[in-house]
């Protein structure tokens, strides 16, 4: 970065100033990135700046010129703001791939590696029609407003619904061969759903499917997470057992609803992980009750699935397998989904938002453990 000014206490306020500026796909300060290519501050206090976009057609260019123009204006001393966007050449953009991947720019699956701390939820469920996608982007909300960093993969190749749900019309920003996911409600998220146009079917058999998880998790730049949740299609398919060989170290979330014959379908979605070798992170039954007007509830699709659920997956998996609560039944949790704006962000005060947001915070409070990490300590 080069800089000239007539007055260094000015420059130092305006370094401090750009230090601010996050890069809305990357999440780091642009200063970090190496995006910053000139500062000149004149004396009578205009600064001129000169960012690097990552590509020609970033398409978050204007985001970035808004935030460094606000940056900068706030600044005591500087009286007008010029920002001048251009492009890396390609030993830049060489540059900030190693930056973020690590000495060598390596590719991999970041969550795999022993010092990573990432805690990986893939959310499951017997059948279709259970709200898990809903409660998948309701806990990934939910974290994210706490202050966590989260990301989600859409992993329900056939029937993609998370970039609807979060209202994302954003396509993913390609430098090379790395892949920066659109980010809503402070979510990183990724789609088939953004490479399809229109409603365009996806019809892959089995190993496309495996392909098309493993690029999501080696090629996206998700960066230090703390927790990753995929959206998995309903049942134990393909997608689930690539899940557990990708990622075999997910701990498994299953949604189910309050009726005996929905529990006895999502108990296998669970059971899997007999086989894989996984954990069961825990049960959450949705569309538990209804509330009405008097107070009262409406139990409409039965009650207790969840708590056998609980019971029968405790007693197969061989470890304690917690219920995390219970979702009740709300339109504006649907209307929320066809605005794309989760019902934790548009409406936290209403009783279905704060039975997410509690799921979430226990997750959230579960520790990452050290088994298998390397803590670099020597026998004296």
């Amino acid at each position: 970065m080069n800089e000239r000014t007539a007055t260094p206490g000015l420059a130092d306020a305006v370094t401090a100033a750009l230090s601010t500026v996050i890069d809305p796909e990357l999440r780091r300060p642009i200063t970090e990135l190496g995006m910053v290519d000139s500062v000149t501050v004149s004396d009578d206090g205009r600064v001129s700046l000169t960012v690097l976009l990552t590509i020609a057609g970033c398409p978050l260019r204007d985001t970035i010129t808004a935030d460094s123009e606000k940056a900068l204006g706030a600044v005591p001393g500087v009286t007008a703001v010029d920002v001048d966007l251009k492009v890396m050449d390609q030993a830049q953009r060489d540059a900030l791939k190693e930056k973020l991947r690590g000495a060598g720019g390596q590719r991999g699956i970041p969550f795999n590696q022993p010092e990573s701390l990432t805690k990986v939820f893939a959310v499951a469920s017997g059948k279709g029609g259970v709200g898990k996608s809903s409660v998948t982007v309701n806990l990934a909300c939910a974290m994210a407003a706490q202050g966590l960093r989260v990301g989600i993969v859409d992993a329900d190749v056939y029937g993609f619904s998370v970039p609807a749900l979060m209202g994302i019309t954003q396509s993913p920003t390609r430098v090379d061969d790395m892949i920066l996911p659109p980010v809503a409600y402070g979510v990183k998220v990724i789609s088939i759903g953004m490479f399809v146009t229109g409603n365009q079917p996806v019809a892959w058999r089995g190993p496309m499917l495996h392909r098309a998880l493993e690029q999501f998790l080696t090629d996206v730049y998700f960066g230090d997470l703390d927790a990753l949740f995929l959206d998995l299609p309903p049942g134990t398919g393909d997608i689930a057992i690539s899940v557990a060989q990708l990622l075999p170290k997910a701990e498994i979330l299953v949604v189910t609803t309050p009726q005996a014959a929905a529990a006895d379908v999502a108990e296998r979605a669970g059971a899997i992980a007999t086989q894989t070798g996984q954990k069961v992170a825990g049960v959450i039954e949705n569309m538990s009750y209804l509330e009405m007007p008097d107070g009262g509830r409406m139990e409409l699709f039965g009650s207790g699935g969840g708590a056998v659920l609980t019971e029968r997956l405790t007693a197969t998996v061989g470890a304690e397998v917690p219920l995390l609560g219970q979702i009740p039944l709300d339109i504006q949790l649907r209307e929320g989904g066809d605005t794309g704006v989760p019902i934790v962000i548009g409406q936290p005060g209403t009783p279905a938002a704060a039975a997410l947001s509690g799921i979430a915070g226990r997750l959230a409070a579960v520790p990452r453990g050290l088994a298998g990490m390397k803590l670099g300590l020597q026998p004296r």
